[in-house]
């Protein structure tokens, strides 16, 4: 009788322990105030409403072209921010940068900032590569795509890739391909026009 009452007791613990961690998960997704990112299925662009979006904390790492400093989404507060993830060694890369220094030309007044991630990298062939196309916006030089750890369950190696975070830095929109100036732009004038 002892032993019975004993696993019983054993028993109850562990389902109270279950109980405990399956409430604290629904609590935290209820809550939707980190952005973690679940499998598009398939689509190369996601959207993402309002109410709906997460926000992306803590993203920073060492700076491209300033060895020893530190950038990240923390000095960018209260501005969209377009992210852009991506590798001299990536022939998309390469065509797209253009059209992202002229988002970031035609949308700097209106408080938008591109932010690259430059992934699995040297540094002497990125900074290459970022002054031979006269790139003004920063990047963070992350080889080991560390920084893209604060895209919760983001796979790092999906590049390139753009996301654009809106004033409070949620994610309002995805793109998982090379992006042309004219499909970029309306998306980062959309979320650069939302009420503040």
């Amino acid at each position: 009788m002892k032993q019975l009452l004993v696993r019983f007791g054993l028993v109850a613990a562990a389902l109270a322990l279950v109980g405990g961690c399956a409430t604290q998960g629904d609590d935290a997704v209820s809550q939707g105030s980190e952005f973690t990112f679940v499998s598009p299925g398939g689509q190369t662009r996601l959207f993402y409403p309002q109410q709906e979006r997460g926000r992306v904390s803590g993203l920073a790492g060492e700076s491209l072209l300033e060895p020893g400093k530190q950038i990240g989404l923390d000095d960018f507060k209260g501005q969209v921010v377009v992210l852009n993830i991506w590798g001299s060694w990536c022939g998309p890369c390469r065509s797209e940068a253009d059209d992202l220094q002229a988002v970031q030309d035609k949308t700097a007044s209106q408080g938008v900032q591109v932010l690259g991630v430059d992934v699995r990298d040297s540094r002497s062939a990125a900074t290459d590569f970022h002054r031979d196309r006269q790139l003004t916006y920063p990047s963070i030089f992350d080889p080991a795509g560390r920084s893209l750890l604060a895209l919760r369950q983001f796979p790092r190696s999906t590049v390139p890739a753009t996301i654009v975070l809106d004033r409070q830095h949620r994610v309002a929109a995805i793109f998982l391909e090379a992006m042309l100036e004219s499909d970029l732009l309306p998306e980062v004038q959309k979320v650069a026009a939302e009420p503040r």
